[in-house]
């Protein structure tokens, strides 16, 4: 799909350069600033692949390329099929022109007669629920409307390739929700979806795999949750290192050493470790840490997440209001943190952080992805779907009497 892809853009030291480079025949005065350099990229039909990345790593020009508005400084590319494209907020509308005037005009440039135009417009009608501001013109329109109207007429029908840029998260919850579930149709359909997005429960539920750019380059192409993973350990501005664990995949640990993570064990209420856990059940989470320099003001915090990575539950010992004491170097301490286990049949993997203040985006000792997985196996609760048990108690009112159905814990 792309080979030895790039992107640059000139230079000038002043204003006249550009001048002087037309009147001189022959002279150079700029110099080039590349924003994409070396990617290669092959998508197999049907795939959906995200793009994550630092704000200006080259993203939001990578899919400018790949829809064909830029054209590469180096490099050659090839989409096969229809491709529709949704990438800078309102663009290719006019702002004096009305909404339908705009969608009816977009439709034709994506390449619809004016009578395929015409014909599609009550579906895009429908799916934007702009209402009657349609016939408004698109300066009078918010950011959340012209995505809507954007988004609608971009996949009024289903293309071969959909390129979709962070647009929108923009919109309000209920149009993105909307808005994915077309994704996911036209997925289930068979369209190649390339996607850029921050959001990792959208990368890691909606995508194949993912690709992380950093400065222009591809550097980590792979599933979507281990490349999620990467990308937190960069927003957080600690460098990452990839280790192999026999039964967690790949494991991004990252942080700067200071305080260490040791072992992990999942334990029930005897203290025995467990490897499968019964929907419901107590448990306690131990983890030991051992300073390699004097450390305080600690924090650990935990998260449980599913099999594809999107965490279940979250929270740290900041928020539960649980102090941690200052560690000497070479000192250690065992946290234990007892739940019950209210998940649903399936794997489960924990990811740690141990670092100071409330959060781990200021700095971080230690961040590790899948420090311990596990198993739940639903052996006694009554059947349910899903990640999260609710335990829901049921009460039914009839002929004016109330009845409790035991569905649940009362």
């Amino acid at each position: 799909m792309a080979s030895g892809l790039g992107k640059a853009y000139r230079q000038y030291a002043s204003r006249w350069g550009r001048l002087a480079e037309w009147l001189l025949p022959g002279t150079t005065r700029h110099a080039l600033h590349w924003v994409l350099q070396g990617v290669d990229l092959h998508i197999e039909p049907g795939q959906t692949v995200g793009l994550v990345g630092l704000n200006g790593a080259g993203k939001s020009t990578l899919l400018r390329v790949l829809a064909g508005i830029t054209r590469p400084t180096a490099g050659r590319c090839a989409i096969h099929g229809r491709v529709a494209a949704l990438l800078e907020l309102g663009i290719g509308f006019h702002p004096q022109f009305s909404g339908r005037h705009n969608a009816l005009l977009a439709l034709q440039l994506a390449g619809h007669s004016a009578a395929e135009a015409r014909a599609l417009m009550p579906q895009v009608e429908a799916f934007a629920e702009v209402g009657s501001y349609l016939e408004q013109p698109l300066r009078v329109y918010s950011s959340g409307m012209q995505v809507r109207l954007a988004f609608a007429v971009a996949t009024a029908t289903r293309p071969d390739v959909l390129i979709v840029d962070e647009a929108l998260s923009v919109g309000d919850v209920y149009f993105q929700h909307k808005s994915f579930d077309r994704i996911r149709g036209f997925r289930a359909q068979g369209s190649t979806i390339i996607l850029v997005s921050h959001d990792r429960a959208t990368i890691q539920s909606i995508c194949d795999r993912a690709l992380l750019l950093e400065q222009g380059r591809v550097v980590q192409d792979g599933p979507a949750d281990v490349i999620m993973d990467r990308y937190n350990a960069s927003l957080a501005g600690h460098a990452a290192q990839q280790s192999d664990a026999a039964d967690a995949g790949t494991r991004t640990v990252s942080g700067d050493g200071q305080v260490r993570i040791g072992a992990v064990q999942l334990l029930d209420a005897q203290g025995a470790p467990l490897a499968e856990v019964a929907s419901g059940q107590p448990v306690r989470l131990r983890v030991a840490l051992q300073a390699q320099q004097p450390a305080s003001g600690l924090v650990l915090g935990y998260q449980v997440r599913d099999r594809l990575g999107q965490v279940v539950y979250g929270t740290n010992t900041h928020h539960l209001g649980v102090p941690l004491p200052a560690l000497a170097a070479g000192g250690s301490a065992t946290i234990d943190m007892d739940f019950a286990a209210l998940l649903g049949p399936g794997s489960y993997a924990v990811t740690l952080a141990v670092h100071p203040g409330a959060d781990h985006l200021q700095a971080c000792h230690e961040w590790r992805d899948r420090a311990l997985v596990f198993e739940v196996r639903n052996t006694a609760l009554p059947t349910f779907e899903g990640v999260a048990c609710l335990q829901p108690r049921v009460r039914v009112e009839a002929l004016g009497e109330a009845q409790v159905a035991a569905g649940g814990r009362p």
